[in-house]
């Protein structure tokens, strides 16, 4: 679910989509700059209502990134 959110985000911002695999690294596989993973971080909130800040000195996989994701999802399950 959280995987094809993500690939329909990236393909947006114009990435092939094969080249959006789980161990694909956001800045140097995809070179994707901070602009770039701001709008990321804005399409999976709008997505699913959580805060994933994509660090810009850190590079991650996509499935970092969904776990990210998950981890927000479930903490605010939890909360309420």
């Amino acid at each position: 679910m959280v995987m094809d959110a993500l690939k329909d985000i990236l393909v947006d911002l114009g990435i092939p989509e094969q080249e959006i695999t789980e161990t694909a690294l956001l800045r140097k596989d995809l070179q994707l700059d901070s602009t770039e993973t701001v709008d990321i971080s804005l399409g999976l909130k709008r997505r699913f209502g959580v805060n994933v800040k994509l660090e810009s000195r850190k590079d991650m996989t996509l499935k970092d990134v969904c776990e990210m994701v998950n981890s927000a999802i479930a903490a605010t399950a939890t909360a309420t």
